[in-house]
């Protein structure tokens, strides 16, 4: 019997135990995004299944919204994790895959895969983390503008202007290095 997500959702907040549809769901897709950030297992793990509680407890007042169930979860997972570097004073991480760095820039001058992604983690390195986030979760968990903006609590326009800004910045400093 398929049931939409809708169905789940509402007989989730009838009784509890019905929610294991929707972390076996989106379970892989918001510990892929919390390690991500946090390069730890354990780290992401904790956080993880935080998430999964808050929105559990959270689940009666949830209300069914345009940009669905997941982009809430993502919403749920981007304040624990930055709850996380706040608590551990640790510096967020952003693990990039390589099938994903072309995503972000073309490094056409670089033929290395691994040397692309060298210089795109330092460069990386030198954004902002509300960037880094909105850089994330465009390319990586692809997600609309509508939704990151949700996600991350802005407004869609300023989601827009800092992802282009911040590809901005990653060109002229790509482009820098490559002429130096």
């Amino acid at each position: 019997m398929n049931h939409s997500e809708a169905d789940i959702i509402q007989r989730a907040k009838a009784d509890v135990k019905h929610f294991e549809p929707l972390y076996n769901k989106y379970y892989e897709s918001i510990f892929r995004f919390i390690y991500r950030r946090t390069d730890e297992e354990q780290a992401t793990a904790d956080i993880t299944s935080r998430v999964f509680m808050n929105a559990m407890k959270a689940l009666p007042k949830y209300e069914i919204r345009e940009v669905g169930f997941g982009a809430w979860l993502y919403r749920i997972a981007a304040n624990e994790t930055n709850k996380y570097f706040r608590e551990t004073k640790k510096q967020m991480h952003l693990s990039l895959e390589d099938e994903k760095v072309s995503l972000v820039m073309t490094c056409d001058q670089l033929e290395d895969p691994e040397e692309k992604l060298s210089v795109l983690m330092q460069l990386v390195d030198e954004l902002e983390d509300d960037e880094i986030q909105i850089l994330e979760l465009k390319f990586f968990e692809n997600k609309n503008f509508k939704e990151i903006a949700f996600i991350l609590d802005k407004k869609e326009s300023g989601i827009k202007m800092r992802l282009y800004r911040a590809l901005d910045k990653l060109k002229e400093k790509f482009d820098s290095i490559r002429k130096a």
